[in-house]
């Protein structure tokens, strides 16, 4: 059997790729905590499915001990690594957004975890202290009660739809091949306000490419929200403190880069 380290470049990062002589290939995954084990292993025995056959990797086994999940592999690889032009660029986002809205609406959810989509915004909006306790003077003074007004108009959107998010929506999670997407990474999957799956590909991907988010926002069947606008402004400032947090200490330049880039651009609208 020949094994291949697939992790991503972060050190918590811990999937091996599994490849048998006759070809059958499986992917082990050590899950950086208990909380993303519950979660993934959760989202995989009752949200996956729904995205329907070679859509997803299916659960082989898991081992709650170890906090590993054995996986099936999908086809595909990375969209981003692959030269893609801009025409099927524009095809892998709307494959997206099928995808995530059949994820979005994966069934019902039952009392806990509407409970738990509901407050998700609140809880948002309650990490920020953390997160600019955690950046300390990577921000300016103006920028830090720039974030802490976005927190708090954060509790002020109202109701927003909830339903399953994927928690870490972005083109590294997409494996595109002739069969179509399909995505991975399920750890952060959770009740949650549907808009949160955006605002990664709103501060990243859609910037530089409005292209690729007419094509997903046109293929999701339903305008955003008024409330859902309001709050994922808010909700990609609080990313950004987040990046600026979590990158440097996990040396992670391109995460930085992404906060700061946000941040920057956010505070340049707040002075017109």
């Amino acid at each position: 059997m020949a094994v291949r380290d697939a992790s991503h470049d972060w050190d918590r990062s811990r999937v091996w790729e599994l490849q048998g002589a006759g070809g059958a290939r499986r992917y082990v995954k050590v899950s950086p905590s208990e909380k993303f084990f519950t979660r993934e292993t959760l989202a995989y025995r009752h949200v996956v499915p729904a995205l329907g056959h070679s859509r997803a990797p299916h659960l082989v086994d898991s081992r709650a001990q170890d906090l590993a999940l054995l996986l099936t592999a999908v086809p595909g690889a990375p969209a981003p690594g692959l030269g893609l032009t801009p025409g099927v660029w524009r095809a892998v986002h709307r494959q997206a957004v099928a995808l995530c809205a059949r994820l979005h609406e994966a069934g019902d959810l039952d009392r806990a975890d509407r409970a738990e989509a509901e407050a998700s915004l609140e809880a948002a909006a309650d990490g920020a202290e953390k997160h600019l306790a955690r950046a300390g003077d990577r921000l300016t003074a103006d920028e830090q009660q720039m974030i802490r007004d976005h927190a708090a108009l954060l509790r002020r959107v109202g109701q927003v739809p909830v339903g399953y998010v994927h928690g870490d929506n972005q083109p590294r999670n997409w494996l595109w091949s002739p069969a179509g997407l399909a995505l991975v990474d399920f750890e952060r999957t959770r009740p949650a306000a549907r808009v949160q799956d955006l605002v990664i590909l709103t501060v990243t991907e859609w910037l530089d490419h409005p292209d690729r988010e007419q094509a997903f926002l046109q293929a999701y069947g339903r305008a955003l929200t008024p409330a859902e606008r309001h709050a994922l402004r808010c909700l990609t400032a609080l990313d950004a403190v987040n990046c600026l947090a979590w990158g440097p200490d996990n040396n992670q330049p391109e995460v930085t880069a992404r906060g700061r880039r946000t941040l920057d651009r956010l505070m340049r609208v707040n002075r017109l």
